[in-house]
């Protein structure tokens, strides 16, 4: 399938962008774009957000009135972009429609903070939500996009047993850049830029062997609960998730692979801009709320 039309503009506009691997590239002032956009997209009402200490690790809890499950959000950026803020509006509708609680990590990022900062963090606020009572002992979910796909993924690794299951969107796996797709399928993603990330990420080479780093390298992953992978069809990223699912699979998980025709990376978060969006939150919050209730 070719590009979807939406997904065709959303490359035209973004052909004139500095590539994060030009020299004059600058990473305060990309943030500082991200967060003001950000701010002109509010999110649907939720019953309760709030900002928390989590062990340590800011983040932000959003609650829903009546959730009766939790979800450890992790956001996409490559590592190095986004935060609590600029997920805000998704996140938002992400808790409102599937009645989950809603904990977004806002982990470390590099340059300043390299690996293992980020997965440190998120498994320091997984560990936090054991010592709060209205969420310890709740159904958990791992989620995350991108690079928090790969976030999400090696927390529920770390933590074997302790996630009712994982949603990972076209997470972001693979250092080496290996698969077809990145030679086939990079619409509006050089894989330059996608090394670029890995490059910030590592703070020795040793580390892109590291499977808290590269989790398909890991020799654990049958160990993961039930996973959800969404992947998008135009997405040097696709192949690796995909894969991904095979190994699960073989491995003998429960394990369900999608792949969004005509899509782009990056569309989950904008459904004022990608039809397949909203439909993509539905069937995550759909797929965990049907984990949910098998696990009670």
């Amino acid at each position: 399938m070719t590009l979807h039309p939406q997904a065709r503009k959303a490359v035209e506009n973004a052909a004139g962008a500095v590539p994060v691997t030009d020299p004059a590239f600058d990473i305060a002032a990309e943030r500082e774009r991200d967060r003001r956009a950000a701010a002109e997209q509010r999110g649907p009402e939720v019953a309760e957000v709030r900002d928390v200490d989590a062990g340590g690790v800011p983040a932000r809890l959003y609650l829903p009135e009546g959730y009766d499950a939790v979800v450890v959000h992790a956001h996409g950026g490559g590592f190095v972009f986004n935060d609590v803020e600029v997920h805000d509006a998704a996140v938002r509708r992400f808790a409102d429609l599937s009645r989950m609680a809603v904990l977004s990590v806002d982990y470390r990022r590099p340059p300043e903070h390299r690996f293992p900062a980020a997965p440190d963090d998120v498994s320091t606020a997984t560990r936090w939500l054991d010592d709060q009572p209205d969420l310890a002992g709740l159904p958990t979910f791992a989620h995350g996009d991108s690079a928090g796909g790969n976030l999400a993924l090696v927390a529920a690794l770390r933590h074997p047993g302790r996630f009712t299951g994982v949603a990972l969107i076209y997470p972001f796996l693979d250092p080496t850049a290996s698969f077809d797709s990145y030679r086939t399928a990079a619409d509006g993603f050089d894989p330059a830029e996608a090394a670029w990330y890995w490059q910030q990420y590592a703070a020795t080479p040793a580390d892109l062997a590291h499977p808290d780093l590269a989790p398909l390298l890991s020799d654990a992953l049958g160990t993961l609960p039930p996973t959800l992978v969404a992947t998008a069809e135009h997405d040097p990223l696709r192949d690796e998730g995909e894969h991904l699912v095979h190994l699960l699979a073989e491995a003998g998980v429960e394990v369900v692979g999608t792949r969004y025709l005509g899509q782009v990376h990056g569309f989950w978060r904008h459904t004022q801009v990608f039809d397949a969006a909203e439909p993509l939150m539905w069937q995550v919050a759909g797929w965990m709320r049907m984990q949910a209730a098998r696990a009670r």
